[in-house]
């Protein structure tokens, strides 16, 4: 089973001067960037996916999460997804490059953004390994499984224009000459409805399958449809999840014979999530979960900023509490200062950003007390300084610090190589209990 991470344009400044917070001299965005593939080995994911919605934005499409700019979209396209992704390397060698359609940018159009020949042009000049069919997404799976008959008009139709572009797309694919392995994309309203999709897709001649819809769907859906679809397709075509949020949950899903699934999960959960930002595996070949230690830039946090004019926070005050939790922090990181120390300058600090709010004083008490409850466990473990990874051994304690960009984005960096390994680990467990 591969794990792919679906590009959002995610690189850091290797030379970021984490001291005065600021990159290096003449740093240009990308040039100079690096991805997360480049700042780890071995590389923290099986391959990357990228969205024709994020390079090659249709008319009319504003939604989507990633843009590429205008130059960047010549380029991909001129030079082909692996040497823009900087996967060209004898080592990535094997590495997965797939496409998709990026339907949630055009979730709300009546038809899909793309015809299945713009989709073919864009696989084949952009020189991907893998590419998965224009889809239209079905959100809803009602698992009493209704019939067609009760579903909207909508609904339906969304289900016939994703399997006649899916025809369509694979009678292209092998006009061209499969450049690409395509991927059959696989929707519907209900465990069976996507059951009988995956079936008509392999009676096309598709020996690969792209589930979609999942993202909104609990564990237990999941569960309900990879069953359904399983029980109705060959036990050799294969299955690709698209967009499993559920990746933590990924040990429950090794029976069903996946071959490759993309998530974002464990890099946006760095600065996204309110508990879990920091990832590590423990001995029982389970994660644990750190909450990172917020430390917002004082003059530069925008939300810092409207209190600065609204005048409820004053500049100097915030930069100097600020100054303090982060040597405090650097120190007890360098056991030159104790915890009570540590958490003392840091909850000064908390409650300085925190009291330019419009919560009352017992509101703040209470929330001040919730954040610092929260990082005790990470001050006590210090969990970044047990991990061996590139990320962590180079940045050290500024991984765990919640402050813009180069430090969240690095922790997701991290986060993706613990849940890489953690993912190998789990499938040769799997392994080894079946041959027992």
């Amino acid at each position: 089973m591969k794990f792919l991470y679906a590009d959002t344009q995610d690189y850091v400044d290797p030379e970021y001067d984490f001291i005065n917070d600021r990159n290096a001299p003449g740093r240009k965005r990308y040039w100079d960037d690096q991805y997360a593939h480049e700042m780890m080995t071995p590389a923290p994911y099986d391959g990357l996916l990228v969205s024709m919605s994020a390079v090659r934005p249709a008319i009319g499409v504003s939604n989507s999460k990633v843009r590429y700019s205008t130059a960047e979209q010549h380029r991909f396209l001129r030079e082909g997804a692996r040497k823009f992704l900087r996967l060209d390397e004898q080592t990535f060698k094997n590495t997965m490059v797939m496409g998709d359609c990026g339907a949630f940018a055009y979730v709300d159009h009546p038809t899909p953004a793309y015809t299945p020949g713009d989709v073919v042009d864009f696989y084949t000049d952009g020189g991907f390994t893998h590419g998965c069919s224009p889809d239209h997404i079905i959100f809803n799976c009602d698992s009493s499984n209704p019939p067609a008959e009760s579903q909207p008009e909508d609904t339906i139709y969304r289900y016939n224009i994703t399997l006649e572009n899916a025809r369509e797309f694979l009678r292209l694919t092998n006009e061209a000459g499969r450049t690409f392995e395509p991927l059959g994309a696989v929707q519907g309203w209900s465990p069976k409805s996507m059951a009988a999709s995956a079936k008509s897709l392999e009676d096309m001649g598709y020996r690969y399958l792209a589930i979609g819809g999942l993202v909104p769907l609990k564990v237990e859906q999941i569960h309900e449809v990879l069953r359904e679809i399983r029980k109705a397709i060959k036990a050799e075509t294969n299955i690709h999840l698209l967009g499993f949020a559920k990746a933590e949950k990924i040990h429950e899903f090794t029976n069903y014979g996946i071959t490759s699934f993309d998530s974002t999960s464990p890099l946006i959960r760095a600065f996204k999530d309110a508990k879990a930002n920091y990832y590590l595996e423990n001995s029982t070949n389970k994660l644990d979960y750190y909450t990172a230690i917020r430390i917002p830039q004082a003059i530069e946090n925008s939300r810092l900023m409207q209190g600065i004019k609204r005048g409820t926070l004053n500049t100097e005050e915030l930069q100097r509490s600020e100054a303090i939790a982060l040597k405090t922090l650097r120190n007890y990181d360098k056991g030159l200062a104790d915890y009570d120390t540590t958490i003392n300058a840091l909850t000064d600090y908390l409650r300085l950003t925190l009291s330019g709010s419009t919560m009352s004083s017992a509101e703040l008490d209470k929330e001040v007390a919730k954040c610092i409850r929260l990082i005790t466990p990470t001050l006590i473990d210090k969990p970044w300084k047990k991990c061996k990874c590139s990320i962590c051994q180079s940045a050290g304690v500024e991984t765990i610090i919640f402050r813009a960009s180069n430090r969240n984005k690095r922790r997701g960096f991290h986060n993706l190589g613990v849940y890489h390994r953690h993912l190998q680990r789990t499938l040769e467990n799997a392994r080894n209990d079946l041959s027992i």
